[in-house]
């Protein structure tokens, strides 16, 4: 780590501290904004934290809608983010009116919504799921439900695959997960024989198919912690290597490319999004306290059902 990395890590931790603020960080962001959390996770797990932990101030280092997630959650307390244009391509794919729409063409259907869509979504959705509990989720609701899944069509074909269902699935894809070259893959097995592919579930079928092991990023990350192998090929967003390799600093992690790589000697997939997150922007998101993650009050009360049924069902 080079020494003004250094210098904005301790001088974030310092304000962090004096504010009595809390940071979160995704898996998927920089190394150096993972080293300034307090707490580093999945979708999932920093939602669940966020309502436990003791603060007036939380930040939010990922993307436009975890902000909004913790917010809703977590209405009383102050939610930032570093770069409120961070967004997501998956849930840009997702447009409150379209569902709306859709919904009314599928009356009998219930909606099932991954995590990653907007608040105004969420307030359209029945339950919400995120990676590591869809299937849980889905074993958990009728048999005959009618059910309308949505906005991941890898993640909801994978489900679909392992549960039996037959979800109504709306087509929607991650930018990252859905640009792994299948041809880098069987390159990469075949000058590894007997090395694990691990991929997350947003991939495409065909990465699937060759994949040993299917989870979400936590998943995979305790995977390469308890399992006794020591390399391992990955498919999914290159910054969960970072934590992978302090976990296990004597494994060897080799990233799955994506189909076009831009610039020369790269083979990381990285979401440009999550990268948005810079220790300049997290220090001043702490200093200013802006940006500030609003969410409309109807809104925000909608789509907290939605929210809450899911970490009552996971």
């Amino acid at each position: 780590m080079d020494l003004k990395n250094k210098e904005y890590i301790d001088n974030i931790k310092s304000l962090a501290k004096e504010k009595k603020a809390v940071i979160f960080a995704h898996y998927y962001t920089r190394p150096e904004i993972q080293e300034c959390a307090d707490f580093i996770g999945d979708s999932l797990a920093l939602a669940q934290q966020a309502t436990r932990v003791q603060a007036n101030i939380l930040v939010m280092c990922g993307v436009h809608f975890m902000g909004e997630t913790m917010k809703i959650l977590c209405p009383e307390k102050k939610v930032l983010i570093p770069d409120m244009n961070a967004g997501c391509s998956l849930a840009d794919s997702c447009k409150a009116e379209d569902l709306a729409a859709f919904k009314a063409q599928h009356p009998d259907h219930m909606v099932v919504s991954y995590v990653n869509t907007s608040a105004e979504v969420k307030a359209l959705t029945d339950v919400v799921v995120t990676s590591s509990n869809a299937k849980k989720i889905v074993d958990q609701l009728p048999q005959d439900a009618k059910i309308i899944f949505g906005p991941d069509h890898n993640l909801g074909s994978y489900i679909n695959s392992v549960t039996g269902r037959n979800m109504l699935l709306w087509n929607g894809a991650c930018h990252v997960h859905s640009r792994f070259s299948l041809e880098a893959l069987l390159e990469l097995k075949k000058e590894n024989p007997g090395v694990e592919v691990l991929a997350h579930p947003e991939c495409k079928a065909p990465i699937l198919a060759q994949s040993d092991v299917i989870g979400s990023t936590q998943a995979l990350l305790q995977h390469t912690i308890k399992s006794p192998a020591k390399r391992f090929i990955i498919a999914t967003e290159s910054g969960i290597l970072h934590e992978m390799q302090k976990a296990c600093p004597e494994k060897e992690f080799i990233p799955v490319p994506p189909e076009v790589t831009e610039g020369v000697g790269c083979s990381c997939n990285e979401c440009e999004y999550m990268r948005m997150n810079t220790l300049e922007k997290l220090y001043a998101c702490l200093h200013d306290e802006q940006p500030e993650m609003v969410v409309d009050k109807e809104v925000a009360e909608k789509a907290v059902s939605s929210i809450q049924r899911m970490l009552q069902m996971s």
